[in-house]
């Protein structure tokens, strides 16, 4: 295998995760790190003129539930990578890769502490059961992807729940008193407040959200195994010569995009004003709404690869690969930074800035980070947090600083 092809593959992926990782920071600054349902009574500060109404329906239709899968893609994608290239030396890095989960595991359960919406914990826990799949011909990985994406683990849960809660006692929509009990610890609490309730009821809550009806984590895992797919094929090693792939995926996923806006809004009619998710209507609609973030995220991911096959497409969205490179590093500090601003125990901005501003923060926020990246790596082999996660994962500090030519 050449080294062209090899580069090639490591830019646009870091290049993609990147890209993922401004998204999600979008999502973040405008949701205000809230990471719970809202209280509606709260919603009226956000929306002050047009363009407040703007930015939701752009987060709504374009990155709200795509980027977050997006990165899940990428994870799984990372996770053929590492392991691929130990069998190519002769070794097997599932013991080594079941290490690197837990220490993430670690990782995400601090950041869990600032903000409930932590992913790196769901990664970790879902990683686990990446290690098996390794093994199973594309056929079992495709078929459960599919059957994932099509509601099994929604449809699973409610059958034996029937709607009612698994984890959480309640929180998952906006007019629960615990939904309301903490919003008012965002506003008003103490971050030993914050952090003692994303340690407690936090968990729980959080895993309602992921494994209860709504189900977000039986996404994350399908689109897990979608990137273990990818990397299988050696999509991103042969872009030019799936130019036809590539288009037959983008039009499939623009059908199922409109197809699935269609059928969720016909279930939904269907359901009246007051919908409840305790039948299975809604659970249909849940899913049709699913596949029309899924869709999107196909859409995002051809649209980018055929931007970046462009020399000047390479130009502009290969700036994303250093920001992605650092993508652990700078997803743990943008929530530092987000939830100083927002939250209580900061500055108190929570629910006091417009959707308007909070998107221009974002903007500037990524901004900072990708120029901050750039100049990092170019003096160092990596991220902060990527340096400490490699080097506890194979037990051996790694030289952090690039060796400049004339050192010793």
């Amino acid at each position: 295998m050449s080294d062209k092809p090899t580069k090639q593959r490591i830019e646009i992926i870091d290049a993609l995760r990147g890209f993922s990782l401004a998204g999600i920071v979008i999502v973040h600054f405008v949701e205000n790190f809230i990471g719970s349902a809202v209280p509606q009574n709260v919603l009226e500060g956000l929306h002050v003129g047009p363009m407040d109404y703007v930015v939701d329906a752009f987060i709504t239709l374009f990155l709200r539930g795509k980027f977050f899968a997006l990165f899940s893609f990428l994870f799984g994608l990372s996770f053929f990578i590492q392991m691929d290239n130990a069998q190519e030396k002769g070794t097997y890095f599932g013991p080594r890769f079941l290490w690197r989960v837990i220490i993430l595991l670690l990782i995400g359960g601090l950041h869990h502490m600032f903000y409930r919406g932590d992913i790196l914990t769901i990664y970790a826990l879902l990683g686990v059961f990446l290690i098996p799949f390794y093994k199973l011909s594309n056929k079992w990985v495709l078929g459960s992807a599919a059957l994932l994406f099509l509601g099994l683990g929604r449809f699973l849960v409610f059958a034996i729940a029937q709607g009612e809660s698994i984890f959480s006692p309640g929180g998952i929509m906006p007019d629960d008193p615990e939904a309301l009990a903490y919003f008012n610890i965002l506003e008003n609490g103490s971050l030993k407040d914050v952090i003692v309730s994303n340690s407690t009821i936090g968990h729980l809550n959080k895993l309602e959200f992921q494994f209860g009806v709504f189900g977000r984590g039986y996404l994350t895992f399908g689109f897990f195994l979608l990137g273990l797919y990818t990397g299988r094929i050696g999509f991103f090693l042969k872009l030019q010569e799936n130019k036809k792939l590539i288009k037959k995926v983008l039009i499939g996923a623009i059908i199922l995009f409109v197809v699935s806006i269609v059928l969720t809004a016909l279930i939904f009619m269907q359901l009246g004003q007051n919908v409840t998710f305790d039948n299975w209507p809604a659970m249909a609609g849940l899913t049709a709404f699913d596949l029309n973030n899924i869709a999107m995220t196909f859409i995002l991911i051809t649209l980018f690869v055929m931007g970046y096959k462009k020399v000047k497409g390479q130009k502009w969205l290969g700036k994303f690969a250093p920001y992605g490179r650092m993508a652990l590093t700078n997803y743990v500090f943008q929530t530092l930074l987000g939830t100083f601003l927002f939250f209580g125990w900061g500055l108190g901005y929570l629910v006091e800035l417009r959707n308007s501003y909070a998107f221009l923060i974002s903007i500037l926020v990524i901004i900072v980070q990708m120029v901050f990246s750039k100049w990092w790596l170019a003096k160092f082999q990596y991220g902060p947090l990527e340096w400490l996660w490699r080097s506890i994962t194979f037990f051996k500090w790694y030289p952090l600083r690039k060796r400049i030519q004339g050192d010793s």
